[in-house]
């Protein structure tokens, strides 16, 4: 009952979509219709609404996880198996919330805000900012949607070779899963391409 009690705790605030309301709110905009993709998402605020409702954004979505992760640690056994949910609980929320009819965001922020909340432990966090400023950097893939899923499979392949199997592996495999496949459910026939030492090659 533990478990269950942070795993909906969790779920219920990812749902929040704060990339929608505080546009809304504060700008009488609805993000998913100006914005390209539709995506009630962090890039999307700071696109159309400015840095400082972006960089608000980015800190309730990175929160929402944080908080509900970070709490639960304090009282649950993280290798225990029900413990991936309790991690995943706010990205899968963030990705299909129940009041927006599973519409959700992409859940790049909450991804992090989850691997944040497992303070101290920070690996599995700086692991996947590394992963992305590889393949936003030195090996530069495009589009964006392309490089998410690339950075996420290689995260979560990575997270499986430094820890196992275990807890903390399948929460960071369920993330991936979601994050993934909400990229992929935006695919519109982009062409993937990549660029290595400013060598562009398709």
């Amino acid at each position: 009952m533990d478990y269950l009690f942070w795993i909906l705790l969790g779920y219920f605030s990812g749902s929040v979509l704060y990339a929608y309301w505080i546009p809304k709110w504060f700008y009488h905009m609805d993000i998913r219709k100006v914005s390209d993709d539709g995506n009630p998402g962090t890039f999307n605020v700071f696109q159309h609404c400015g840095i400082r409702a972006g960089m608000l954004v980015l800190l309730l979505d990175m929160g929402k996880a944080f908080l509900p992760i970070h709490m639960a640690m304090q009282g649950l056994d993280q290798k225990e198996w029900a413990f991936a949910l309790v991690l995943a609980a706010p990205v899968i929320g963030h990705a299909f919330p129940l009041w927006h009819h599973l519409k959700g965001g992409k859940s790049i922020a909450s991804s992090f805000g989850a691997m944040l909340g497992i303070y101290p432990n920070l690996v599995p966090a700086f692991f996947l900012a590394v992963c992305y400023i590889i393949f936003s950097v030195i090996v530069v893939i495009n589009p964006h949607l392309f490089r998410s899923v690339v950075t996420f499979l290689v995260w979560n392949m990575g997270c499986w070779r430094i820890y196992g199997s275990g807890a903390l592996t399948l929460g960071c495999f369920l993330i991936s899963v979601v994050v993934i496949a909400k990229h992929l459910g935006k695919f519109q026939g982009e062409k993937f391409s990549l660029e290595l030492f400013h060598l562009e090659r398709r």
